[in-house]
């Protein structure tokens, strides 16, 4: 197994960090959240030129094929830069429909993700494992994925051209959704949707749908890694400006202790999402095992790297004014997104 990357994906994983540092996207996520699309359907469009959906997308319908160590390079990026949208739902749609082919349109639908001209939100129906846990009810209450009642939600089902829901062994496509919910991350939106025209049912989807979990897992830990770090960053940066008792901050021992701590929980993800990848790359037996390792370890990381950094901005971290809260408030979501902890503990200890 080899775990260097190659040159071409060192180079492609620095040009989309570049491309996304120079699109604005702290304005791209507000405008997600206060329900204005526009800008981050434009900026769904520079992501697909780059070749980032096409990662997960057959050669006959336009992509590369499905290469989860590149995509997992893409969402860190992606997490680096708090990018809004279902992406991690589109690719791990994409895989789905790339695994069961024309039964379910997959020669409509693929050609257009890979072109960034359609935006899908997989919703992967009755069971814990991949629930949303995120969901504020109208109390503001969050949302227990494990209870009896796990009330599936798509994420940001108002702004995708449809929804692909699967229940057990059926999978549908419904254009049509409830109430949009709040959520712990105001740019992630949530909406239940409603029946929609059954597509395929079958052990062939209940397959491809482990299948595609299985991705959406992996890129969603690659972005709470990416989100994790560009906490560290900032919040180093900041603790060197920050002054007291004429002092930097960053030069107190417990303030030191607390970033090394953050790092390290950084460092120790960044091989399992790798490997992760690789092994599914690879089509290997361990492959749900390693990535639901991975999403565990780069989950409560990013989550770790947002409470140091809300904690050592000190009052002005809880304001929304800061961009870094578009960053903060994501942290908590994308840990429970696609498996909890304690879902994927209990994957990693059952193989």
């Amino acid at each position: 197994m080899r775990f260097l990357l190659t040159d071409e994906q060192r180079e492609f994983a620095h040009a989309l960090d570049g491309m996304l540092s120079a699109s604005g996207t702290p304005a791209v996520a507000r405008a997600w959240a206060a329900d204005d699309h526009q800008p981050g359907r434009a900026l769904w469009k520079h992501i697909a030129r780059a070749g980032v959906f096409g990662l997960a997308v057959p050669e006959q319908h336009g992509g590369s094929g499905l290469l989860p160590v590149e995509l997992a390079l893409s969402f860190q990026a992606l997490g680096r830069h708090a990018v809004p949208g279902p992406l991690v739902e589109t690719v791990a749609a994409a895989a789905f429909l790339g695994r069961l082919g024309a039964d379910v349109q997959a020669g409509e639908w693929l050609p257009r993700i890979a072109a960034g001209e359609a935006v899908l939100s997989l919703c992967a129906g009755a069971g814990p494992d991949a629930l949303e846990a995120d969901a504020a009810d109208p109390a503001g209450y969050v949302r227990d994925a494990d209870a009896a009642d796990p009330a599936p939600y798509a994420l940001d089902a108002d702004a995708a051209d449809a929804v692909l829901l699967i229940r057990g062994d059926t999978v549908s496509r419904t254009d049509t959704h409830g109430p949009v919910q709040s959520s712990l991350d105001p740019a992630r939106r949530l909406a239940r949707p409603l029946d929609g025209t059954v597509l395929a049912r079958g052990p062939a989807v209940t397959a491809a749908a482990v299948h595609a979990v299985e991705v959406a897992r992996l890129l969603t830990a690659a972005q709470s890694l990416g989100l994790g770090r560009a906490l560290l960053a900032a919040t180093v940066s900041y603790v060197r400006q920050r002054t007291q008792f004429g002092s930097p901050i960053g030069s107190f021992q417990a303030v030191k202790h607390r970033l090394a701590d953050t790092l390290i929980g950084l460092e120790f993800a960044q091989p399992l999402v790798h490997a992760a990848a690789l092994a599914l790359e690879a089509g290997a037996p361990s492959a749900g095992r390693e990535v639901a390792a991975a999403k565990v370890a780069a989950g409560e990381a990013g989550y770790a790297a947002a409470r140091t950094a809300l904690q050592l901005h000190g009052a002005i971290g809880y304001t929304e004014e800061l961009g870094l809260s578009l960053w903060i408030r994501k942290a908590r979501p994308l840990r429970d997104a696609w498996g909890t902890p304690a879902t994927c503990r209990a994957r990693v200890l059952t193989g």
